[in-house]
């Protein structure tokens, strides 16, 4: 039986896939909160290794690596939360970049349990009975399908919780909600927590499908190109970062023919969007405006 797409398709799909769960996972630090993180790519890391390490040393299966992987990432973003939460802005996100930069550090120096440099290999790829994930991705493709579907419907009722209303409290002004009784540390740790664990799901996903996990998967680069996700889809819309996810991930595969110049035509769109439309693609207005009021306090302090 034919298929729609081919195998590269597939592929490209699923690569795709594994952004949207990153770009709506760190959509609760950044867009529903307000907490900028620039080593988001740490915890991806630390789900792939922790479903790495598990399969090849205790033959753990992957549907436990799976929550397994979640739930360390989960442990270190609130490790990494703790001292984080209470600063802010700039702070906030420089603690971030050097938490992600030690993750890469450490796994690329710990030969013994990481491999180093050359990795991991020779992790087990997904079964349900009998049936087995082949190398084609399409079954991956579909995995991560039911997924984001997942995801995005604990998120949705997230927003509508008393919890995702504190969190959209803080981001908007954090003394205020302090002063209406919002826990403003724990329900910033929640947020990081929660975060770092679907970034872990993501990592687990990701090492089954490539059967290697390196430290060099999971640069500086990745974290901000999944920022850019988050901030070109819209901020604190759990669609729109899906959205931003998508065109990021496939946009470079439609720019293919242009190769010496891909870099510089993404370097425009997002200039463009950021001039034209800062909210982001499907960002709300609220998040426009305020963008425009810290516009214009910055001016006003640089007066």
């Amino acid at each position: 039986m034919k298929t729609l797409l081919s195998a590269y398709q597939f592929d490209v799909l699923t690569h795709v896939g594994i952004y949207v769960i990153l770009a709506m996972g760190l959509n609760v630090a950044v867009g529903f909160t307000g907490l900028l993180n620039l080593g988001y790519a740490a915890f991806f890391a630390i789900g792939a290794y922790t479903y790495a390490l598990l399969n090849l040393h205790l033959g753990c299966p992957f549907w436990i690596g799976l929550p397994l992987a979640g739930i360390s990432a989960m442990f270190f973003g609130i490790l990494i939360g703790l001292p984080s939460i209470r600063v802010r802005g700039d702070y906030l996100a420089i603690t971030t970049l050097g938490f992600g930069e030690i993750v890469r550090i450490t796994f690329n120096n710990l030969s013994a349990w990481t491999g180093g440099p050359n990795g991991l290999l020779g992790i087990d790829r997904p079964a349900i009975g009998s049936f087995s994930f082949s190398v084609s991705p399409a079954p991956y493709f579909f995995l991560v399908l039911v997924l984001i579907g997942i995801i995005a419907f604990f998120l949705f009722r997230l927003t509508h919780s008393r919890i995702g209303r504190a969190l959209v409290a803080i981001r908007e002004d954090e003394l205020a909600a302090s002063c209406m009784g919002v826990p403003v540390l724990k329900v910033k740790l929640y947020a990081f927590g929660l975060s770092a664990f679907i970034a872990g799901i993501a990592g687990s996903v990701f090492a089954a499908k490539q059967t290697i996990v390196t430290p060099d998967s999971f640069d500086f680069v990745l974290s901000v190109l999944i920022l850019a996700m988050v901030v070109l889809g819209g901020m604190g819309n759990i669609w729109g970062a899906a959205l931003g996810a998508v065109v990021l991930g496939i946009l470079p595969e439609l720019l293919r023919s242009f190769a010496a110049y891909r870099m510089l035509l993404f370097g425009i769109l997002m200039i463009l969007m950021m001039i034209f439309r800062p909210q982001g693609i499907l960002g709300s207005v609220l998040i426009k405006r305020e963008l425009g009021v810290r516009k214009q306090d910055s001016d006003d302090a640089a007066s």
